[in-house]
């Protein structure tokens, strides 16, 4: 094994503001996840540097707004195809950025990313609007949907760039102009991205991303009164202040929050299938997904089989360096996050729990250089009654809970005991058990004998503590634009 960790250059990012790249004063120390080492410095942007990027968009918003779909939809597929071209180099800075495995940023996130862009590329030129007649009164009346004006945008740590173009692709596709701020502990794909602005034939102004902390930069602009929508993803924490923040302006708000989503197994699930999907389902990406399972419910009479067949394929589930191909997983976030996971699995030890697998139990084999890196090996705790923190409160990392169930109205109950609702799915090879079961769960995505398989023309949100609103086709382009109704008499 290597003995040191391959030494790169220390980047220092620049906000990016009516097309051109622009120093900051101050500057905030981003972390390579998997060495715990100091390789990014990221701009410290407050009201200055907001002001000054939501007055570029706001100036480029009349010239941008009257251009038609197709000359909009023309510049985000070419947006496209250069991320697409520099795929690999975006995946490398991902991965180093955010710890997640350089496989899982090569597959997932980076062409995802090019997807947003010609997805929503597309569906701006497929919507169309309502028309009545009032022939006794001789009118027509239809309908029309402009831009709301500049877009605030607020992108989490977890899948920087496809979660930031998943906000800027629907905004900039329906006429609007942005000012985005990424997480500042992962920044470095938007500010690559950045790069290929000018070559995309973005005009200047059009989006503008301003790098800082939420309580500086995002607070300054969720508060401007020139930003009259936002859209955020993040913790329902950070979600109420938005809120508060934002309601002397009566901003559009569309607002995609937290999970603590449940799997329901029935005894009659094809447990191959259900197992690797579950596995996939409570670890991917470290567990750092909102629509993660942290929460696995089994009918009793297959309760212990699936255990120990679900903790020995989460003990094959591998984590190590980031740019290891063959590992599952990589590292979480920050340090601060891997204590605050660290926490919950003790705090279930404390309760009773059984850790059968990861935390406190297996012992990574790292290299030298990342022995300070934030790892932490998938985890499996059972045990737990459902009031605990532990299965009321979003972990947001590489850990699951199982517990069994007696009946269909007992899992479906559970399922529902906490204040989020996101996402569920549901195991079972009866049809008619699974349209019932999935109506009556408190989530606004449930997956049946699947996991994460997405059409993004259908609405992406949740219920409850879990967000406000919905994003996908039509419901970003709706969010992203006002309707106003015409009347004609004739």
């Amino acid at each position: 094994m290597p003995k040191t960790c391959e030494q790169h250059r220390l980047l220092v990012l620049e906000n990016f503001i009516g097309g051109k790249f622009i120093p900051c004063r101050s500057h905030i120390d981003s972390f390579d996840p998997s060495t715990g080492e100091v390789y990014c410095k990221v701009p410290n942007s407050g009201e200055d540097e907001v002001a000054a990027a939501v007055a570029a968009a706001k100036e480029a918003f009349p010239d941008w707004s009257t251009r038609s779909p197709e000359q909009r939809a023309q510049v985000l597929n070419k947006l496209a195809d250069l991320i697409e071209a520099n795929l690999e180099e975006f995946a490398q800075a991902e991965s180093r950025d955010q710890g997640k495995t350089i496989t899982f940023a090569r597959t997932v996130d980076i062409p995802r990313s090019a997807y947003n862009f010609r997805f929503f590329a597309s569906s701006v030129l497929h919507h169309t609007t309502d028309c009545s007649q009032m022939d006794h009164m001789g009118c027509v009346n239809y309908t029309v949907r402009c831009p709301v004006g500049v877009a605030g945008l607020i992108s989490p740590w977890n899948l920087p760039l496809y979660l930031l173009t998943w906000k800027i692709a629907p905004a900039v596709a329906t006429g609007n102009t942005v000012v985005a701020k990424p997480s500042e502990m992962t920044s470095v794909t938007a500010w690559m991205m950045c790069k290929l602005m000018q070559e995309a034939g973005v005009p200047p102004g059009v989006i503008n991303i301003v790098f800082g902390t939420g309580p500086k930069a995002g607070d300054a602009l969720v508060g401007h009164p020139d930003v009259p929508l936002i859209s955020f993803t993040g913790s329902t924490a950070t979600a109420q202040r938005i809120t508060e923040r934002s309601a002397p302006y009566c901003k559009k708000l569309s607002l995609e929050l937290g999970g603590k989503n449940p799997a329901l197994i029935f005894a009659d699930a094809d447990l191959d299938q259900c197992i690797a999907t579950t596995v996939r389902s409570s670890f991917s990406n470290q567990g750092e997904i909102c629509l993660c399972t942290s929460r696995i419910y089994v009918e009793r009479s297959i309760y212990p089989a699936f255990l120990e067949r679900f903790v020995a394929a989460a003990k094959k589930w591998k984590t190590g360096v980031p740019s290891d191909p063959s590992n599952n997983n990589g590292a979480l976030i920050s340090k601060e996050h891997l204590e605050k996971v660290r926490k919950f699995v003790a705090l279930a030890k404390l309760e009773g729990g059984t850790i059968h697998c990861g935390e406190g139990v297996d012992q990574l084999d790292l290299p030298e250089c990342n022995t300070s890196g934030y790892f932490m090996p998938a985890t499996v705790i059972s045990g737990i009654p459902d009031s605990s923190p532990v299965m009321q409160e979003e972990i947001f990392g590489p850990v699951t809970c199982i517990s069994p169930f007696d009946t269909e109205d007992e899992a479906i109950a559970r399922g529902n005991c906490v204040r989020y609702g996101l996402a569920a799915t549901v195991w079972s090879k009866d049809v008619g058990k699974v349209h019932h079961v999935a109506k009556r769960l408190q989530a606004g995505l449930v997956w049946t004998n699947c996991w994460l398989v997405r059409d993004l023309n259908l609405p992406f949100g949740g219920m409850k503590s879990s967000g406000v609103g919905r994003e996908g086709g039509k419901d970003s382009y709706h969010f992203f634009t006002e309707v106003k109704t015409i009347t004609i008499k004739h």
